[in-house]
């Protein structure tokens, strides 16, 4: 037996019980509160139909969100995503009016997602430079370009094939931006804690110099990072686009924000080194019914940006409040 009072260190406990104590279990715990309050709040949440529309509260976002969780992991981060999406976006319209068919207007919206990708991917890992100051003035970047190719005007007119990836229904309530995020989700959690090549990126996350002399390309891994942190801009700018039907050049605006927040709230630490992709899912989640049922009360958007600048903060600050507290 174990003596009264002694701690049982975490890795001597069986995985349950660790699980039971993981931030995932409580993000779980808040989402399964949070969806018994709507359907009490509202009597439509319940609907099917509703709920599936549900989805597109954070499936977008959360494609971009499981890219930007390994670029956190790995010390590094990309508020340029939401100019990213808006960018591929004009892209996309742009090639519309050329005559470009649905096959051609996906490779246009994947590669301006890569291209912007690497180009701050170059900047921070080829030059040095602070990722947070790079992304901030390719924010402006990207959507400086849009607004000066769109200006106040707007693309529309998509072909009808397009309109599938935003729009589109697999089988009955279920969407094809749900299944992408699924698989999304699987690939990136395959990624990131079945392959070697997550086990690198937490090392650089944990201490970059350590990395790089062990012999981990810390330059290339982070290259990499933002390339695929591009690529699923550019997929949430297909899907966004096509489900709206339009392009102008505010569209995704406050991206980063949700994303980051979506991040952060999964358990991502924003100083880097550790965080899971089942909490990134979990907290899209939390994040959706959050902002559905809101929506369903007629709540203002404004006050949604409230509780999601009050969600961001919260969880960065309620983890440090808690160690300091303890080490009293």
């Amino acid at each position: 037996m174990t003596p009264t009072g002694r701690h049982i260190p975490d890795h001597l406990t069986s995985p349950a019980a660790r699980a039971l104590k993981s931030w995932e279990a409580l993000l779980a715990v808040v989402a399964v509160a949070i969806f018994i309050l709507n359907s009490m709040a509202s009597p439509y949440f319940l609907d099917p139909w509703n709920l599936s529309d549900a989805t597109f509260n954070f499936t977008e976002k959360a494609m971009i969100a499981f890219a930007m969780a390994m670029l956190i992991v790995a010390g590094e981060i990309d508020l340029s995503v939401g100019a990213i999406v808006a960018l591929a976006s004009t892209a996309m319209g742009m090639a519309m009016t050329a005559g470009a068919g649905t096959p051609l207007l996906v490779a246009v919206g994947l590669a301006t997602g890569l291209a912007c990708g690497a180009f701050n991917g170059v900047l921070v890992a080829r030059f040095g430079l602070p990722s947070i100051v790079v992304t901030i003035g390719t924010m402006s970047l990207f959507r400086g370009i849009s607004y000066i190719v769109l200006g106040d005007g707007a693309f529309t007119g998509y072909p009808p094939g397009f309109a599938w990836f935003g729009q589109g229904y697999v089988v009955w309530v279920i969407t094809v931006e749900l299944v992408i995020f699924t698989l999304s989700a699987l690939v990136f959690g395959i990624l990131l804690h079945r392959t070697s090549f997550g086990r690198t990126v937490q090392a650089v996350g944990n201490n970059a110099t350590a990395a790089r002399f062990s012999g981990i390309r810390v330059d290339r891994v982070r290259f990499i990072l933002f390339l695929l942190t591009g690529l699923m801009s550019g997929i949430a700018a297909i899907c966004l686009t096509s489900r709206l039907g339009s392009t102008r050049p505010s569209i995704a605006q406050g991206f980063e924000l949700e994303v980051v927040t979506i991040v952060v709230l999964g358990g991502v630490s924003i100083l880097g080194g550790s965080g899971t992709i089942p909490g990134v899912v979990l907290a899209a989640l939390v994040m959706g019914l959050v902002t559905f049922g809101l929506g369903l009360l007629n709540v203002p958007g404004i006050v949604m940006s409230i509780v999601v600048g009050g969600l961001l903060i919260g969880v960065i600050a309620i983890p440090r409040l808690w160690t300091m507290s303890r080490s009293r």
